[in-house]
């Protein structure tokens, strides 16, 4: 995550306004929450509140699923109905890109979730995340792949299709304009 994470007071409230619509519209994704509890929580954490601002830059649309029971914090996570559109065409992680010998996209799934200072959905949070709505229609995620598949060379990524929620492998240096990946973030 870059050193100056911040956001000026006009982004911040930007995204707060932002933030406060989609939480108020989507109400069905965090009953029993507040949003004046909520603000309060991300006015305290400019860092969070900062990548919050990368989720929604990048099309990811982040509004509050669940309250982590450990913690107690709050989880976002991208409720756009398709992958971001700004994290597509991106291999799994560095050791895929660098494996590529033409082609290379920018940059790795799990390089530009540390830069974002968030994390990816694994496989229980993408089934969670698909139990609040329909996402991925036409559109696919990579999802945080266990390092036993990774160091056989495979990666994971998600979607629905036929009404259903699949789970799939693939190689992890491959990309794909329709592929991007949802991240999650607790505050």
């Amino acid at each position: 995550m870059a050193k100056d994470a911040k956001l000026d007071a006009a982004r911040r409230d930007e995204l707060l306004t932002i933030l406060e619509a989609r939480f108020a519209k989507h109400a069905n994704r965090h009953a029993g929450l507040d949003w004046a509890a909520v603000r309060k929580r991300l006015e305290a954490a400019p860092d969070k509140l900062w990548s919050l601002s990368e989720m929604e830059r990048t099309g990811g649309e982040p509004d509050v699923i669940a309250v982590d029971a450990a913690s107690g914090g709050l989880v976002f996570a991208d409720c756009a109905s398709e992958s971001p559109a700004g994290r597509r065409s991106l291999c799994y992680d560095r050791a895929a890109l660098d494996a590529r010998k033409e082609h290379k996209p920018a940059t790795s799934v799990l390089d530009l979730a540390a830069e974002m200072g968030v994390e990816l959905l694994d496989e229980a949070g993408y089934a969670r995340l698909q139990e609040l709505g329909e996402f991925d229609l036409k559109t696919s995620s990579w999802l945080l792949t266990p390092p036993a598949l990774r160091k056989l060379g495979g990666a994971l990524f998600g979607d629905r299709r036929y009404g259903r929620v699949f789970t799939y492998h693939n190689g992890a240096e491959s990309y794909y304009g329709a592929r991007g990946f949802r991240a999650s973030l607790k505050v």
